[in-house]
């Protein structure tokens, strides 16, 4: 199980696990837990398929959080690399919600690049992603160093996640 501690308005604890189906498909089950009140902010248990020809990801499942109550939710993310060695890649991503009524409720999309650096030092991982969010239309940034992931937008939003 992957668990990690994140921070924005609050401090949470994530977790996550994968159970797989075959090597291309798992059930990915996470939630998280508010620190401050000790209630559940969300789960989620969704279906998760790679297609690694094409470099293409697609998910489908259902998610629970306190203020939308139950929704089903589709995702799917494309990678197109830039260049043979793949440290550079361009990344399509989208996700939509539906409730229970099957309208369509906070679209997200993105258009990202992203670059990953295996021992950029010794025992060093660096991933640094620019990327504008199509819907919300904001500019966001992450650098990823080992366990510390900082995630930021242009409209001032900020997240701090640690792996534990």
């Amino acid at each position: 199980m992957e668990t990690s501690l994140r921070y924005s308005k609050s401090l949470r604890i994530h977790a996550k696990e994968k159970l797989p189906f075959n090597s291309r498909t798992h059930l990915q089950l996470h939630g998280e837990l508010d620190a401050g009140t000790g209630a559940p902010s969300y789960f989620c248990a969704m279906i998760r398929h790679l297609f690694p020809e094409a470099l293409t990801g697609l998910g489908v499942g259902l998610y629970y959080d306190k203020r939308h109550k139950l929704r089903s939710h589709v995702r799917g993310k494309k990678e197109f690399p830039m260049g043979a060695n793949k440290l550079v890649t361009f990344n399509v991503k989208g996700r939509c919600d539906f409730d229970q009524d099957f309208n369509q409720k906070n679209p997200i999309g993105a258009a990202e690049f992203s670059w990953n650096k295996m021992n950029f030092k010794e025992d060093q991982d660096v991933r640094i992603k620019v990327g504008y969010e199509m819907f919300n239309k904001v500019p966001y940034m992450q650098i990823r160093e080992n366990n510390w992931t900082l995630n930021a937008n242009m409209k001032g939003k900020w997240n701090l996640r640690f792996d534990l």
